[in-house]
């Protein structure tokens, strides 16, 4: 999710950020997660979509799962780690993602997405490193892959992308071994969490980008998404209708985002 003037509908939901002694813990004591090595080739010939969706398990986080299912294309979730564990309706929906490793893939969005504040968030990197592995340890995820919260920032082998805020996070996750992950492109959503743009338009800017080679890496296009906007049925349709407009491009291919090239030992 983007910081701008739309206030992240979630933090309605949470206690305000209340750092616990685990989080001062320092850095130097955190350990490297370990993670089997990569075997997700990728067919070069075509352009490879990534749809990404953010903040799960929410409303609406089902109905991603039943479209993705029903038009069998790949998707990839990242979630958070208090929304997974504070229900049995998140933990549900969490293992269902989990159950279909071959259509899905799910990594670690944090564990309290900062509880919105930001840039505190930012500015005590080592207290965010520890939210990530509280959120790893939670979500379980077979994966070093993280997204971090309201910030398009990348860490891979080949794509680096850090603005100052977040720069010195990002190189503790790389020293960790995990591969920051951000996105292309954004379906956004209005104060009320729906969906923006048409299924035409989104459709038609994934066009633009790949015939412009406006894409981080050549050929692979990650879409950003949040499960909340398709919680109802007519945005829901929305989200079907986009991805049946990109399923009629024959060149056009949906991988999960553990197959994008580049990364250090990604698996599911």
């Amino acid at each position: 999710m983007l910081i701008g003037p739309v206030f992240y509908i979630l933090s309605l939901f949470l206690l305000p950020f209340m750092p616990s002694k685990s989080m001062a813990e320092p850095f130097h004591t955190i350990k490297k997660p370990s993670f089997e090595s990569p075997n997700q080739p990728f067919d070069s010939t075509l352009k490879h979509i990534y749809l990404t969706f953010d903040d799960g398990p929410l409303n609406g986080t089902a109905n991603c799962i039943i479209i993705c299912e029903r038009e069998k294309v790949a998707a990839s979730f990242f979630q958070i780690g208090l929304h997974q564990s504070r229900s049995s309706k998140g933990r549900k929906l969490y293992e269902q993602i989990k159950s279909n490793p071959s259509l899905f893939s799910l990594s670690n969005h944090s564990y309290s997405h900062a509880y919105g504040k930001y840039m505190w968030f930012y500015q005590h990197p080592d207290s965010a490193t520890l939210d990530f592995l509280k959120g790893q340890a939670v979500l379980a995820p077979t994966n070093n892959l993280v997204r971090f919260p309201g910030n398009n920032a990348w860490d891979t082998k080949d794509a680096k992308k850090a603005s100052w805020l977040v720069k010195p996070l990002a190189h503790k996750m790389d020293s960790l071994g995990w591969d920051v992950i951000g996105w292309d492109m954004e379906w956004r959503f209005n104060k009320y969490g729906k969906p923006m743009q048409s299924p035409e338009t989104i459709a038609l800017l994934v066009d633009s980008l790949f015939e412009h080679n406006q894409t981080k890496t050549k050929n692979h296009l990650v879409i950003l998404m949040h499960d909340h906007m398709f919680a109802s049925s007519a945005d829901s349709i929305k989200l079907e209708k986009m991805v049946g407009l990109l399923k009629k491009r024959k060149h056009y291919q949906f991988d999960k985002i553990t197959q994008y090239p580049g990364l250090k030992n990604a698996l599911n």
